[in-house]
């Protein structure tokens, strides 16, 4: 059973108006990660990624990544849209978080603007921002949307969402 739409506010867009099958759209806001005290990455060239009931995740280009943090996991996971996803760890001031972001080296044609970006699940870190506003991430643990104010839900990844 879909859940009722959340009231969409002036400045909002509901998550439930994004589409399905999902879509990735090149985006010029200004996204940032800190973990530790140290700029992880910072870019105005992300991509994002938009499907029904999710918040956007935001996949950054290598290059705007800090160089040497990044460690692969051997971890693998299966998109039925993107494709398969590989897993990376993040090294910063000796503390290792596993898992925290995650990369299609070789997306379908359809998500080809990914090839090599990474995105990360904004739970474990210090701080992640678009535009300057800190995010909220998408709940659950599972999926690594993120929220702002401009999204109106309620989000896949809370207690019941599972069959959405």
């Amino acid at each position: 059973m879909k859940p009722y739409r959340d009231p969409v506010g002036e400045g909002q867009q509901s998550v439930w108006d994004f589409p399905r099958p999902a879509v990735a759209e090149r985006s010029d806001r200004h996204v940032r990660i800190e973990h530790r005290g140290q700029c992880v990455a910072d870019t105005g060239r992300a991509v994002r990624t938009l499907e029904t009931s999710h918040p956007p995740s935001w996949y950054l280009p290598p290059e705007s990544i800090a160089p040497g943090l990044l460690r692969a996991s051997d971890r693998r996971s299966l998109c039925e849209w993107k494709g398969e996803a590989v897993y990376w760890h993040l090294d910063v001031g000796g503390t290792l978080l596993r898992d925290v972001a995650w990369s299609y080296p070789d997306p379908t044609r359809a998500f080809a603007m990914l090839r090599d970006h990474v995105a990360f699940y904004a739970a474990p870190l210090d701080r992640c921002t678009v535009d300057g506003e800190v995010v909220r991430p998408q709940p659950g643990g599972f999926y690594g949307g993120w929220i702002t104010s401009d999204l109106a839900g309620p989000f896949k990844g809370a207690p019941g969402s599972m069959g959405w």
